[in-house]
């Protein structure tokens, strides 16, 4: 079973009751090996169970229910090359008797998949978690989980008991986006420069590439030009340039006051959020 960057700061200068059936299914999941293969398993038995005795996923009077899921407070999960990620995930729902236990599949797209258990803290709650990682393990030739291919939305799917020992099988009860982790570089200049001159700010979006565990440009992506006067604490956007086919990014802007220039890339589908840290700028009579 079971990777993100902060920027870093300024720089100056320079279902119905089916218990049975699913004890029945729960018999033949295993721990996570891989995105797909425990899916087709434990999706397919479900599947299966269900179809042959006519019974429905969906919860009768008196049967636990799943309010939804939550994963990672709500935020995407952002993976990187370097460091394996841990987000948690929490289901909720509701029974007279109180939920006990839980499985938790997360499904993504091109097969994406992982699961594991999760004990109920509450009545109403349970709670797990899950890490995920794109790098291989240092010294060992051991397959990494992720692929490009599986950037995206993520749903997530709950078995959950109840105490009374009533179950139900929740399909798709919550979501979130996998994202590849983003970078992004920037450089002014020059500096310092006489007021009213132009000043060039170039840099470079990257991203991480879940197949090579490698960065690389991110080509054709808008990127806002932004720029924080000394002693203010906000960013103005000044303009919006995209990207070069290698992810470069190059314009110019007139000086007219001391402050930071950087760039800002609110993400894809598929590509986490990314600021560069400001490049201070000395703006001269």
């Amino acid at each position: 079973m079971s990777r993100f960057a902060a920027p870093s700061s300024d720089r100056e200068s320079g279902g119905r009751d089916v218990a049975p059936l699913l004890v029945a299914a729960r018999a033949v999941r295993h721990k996570p090996v891989g995105r797909a293969t425990s899916r087709g398993v434990v999706v397919g038995a479900v599947a299966v169970l269900l179809a042959g005795t006519g019974a429905s996923a969906d919860a009768a009077p008196g049967d636990p229910v799943v309010s939804g899921a939550v994963v990672n407070s709500g935020h995407d999960v952002i993976v990187g090359i370097t460091h394996d990620v841990r987000f948690p995930v929490e289901v909720t729902g509701s029974d007279d008797s109180g939920l006990s236990f839980a499985d938790v599949d997360l499904k993504g797209p091109h097969g994406g998949f992982y699961t594991t258990d999760a004990f109920c803290q509450t009545a109403t709650a349970c709670t797990t978690a899950f890490t995920v990682n794109a790098h291989p393990a240092p010294g060992s030739d051991d397959p990494v989980d992720l692929a490009n291919a599986n950037a995206g939305t993520w749903s997530v799917d709950a078995l959950v008991d109840a105490n009374d020992g009533d179950s139900v099988f929740a399909p798709g009860v919550g979501s979130f986006g996998l994202k590849r982790a983003a970078r992004l570089t920037v450089d002014a200049s020059p500096e310092p420069v006489a007021k009213g001159a132009r000043i060039t700010i170039t840099g470079k979006l990257e991203r991480a590439n879940w197949d090579t565990y490698r960065y690389a440009g991110y080509a054709g992506q808008a990127v806002k030009l932004q720029f924080r006067p000394k002693g203010s604490s906000t960013y103005t956007t000044v303009a919006t340039v995209n990207t070069s086919g290698t992810g470069t990014l190059r314009t110019t802007a007139k000086a007219v006051k001391d402050g930071y220039w950087r760039w800002s890339f609110t993400g894809t589908t598929t590509t986490g959020p990314a600021k560069a840290a400001g490049d201070y700028v000395d703006v001269r009579p």
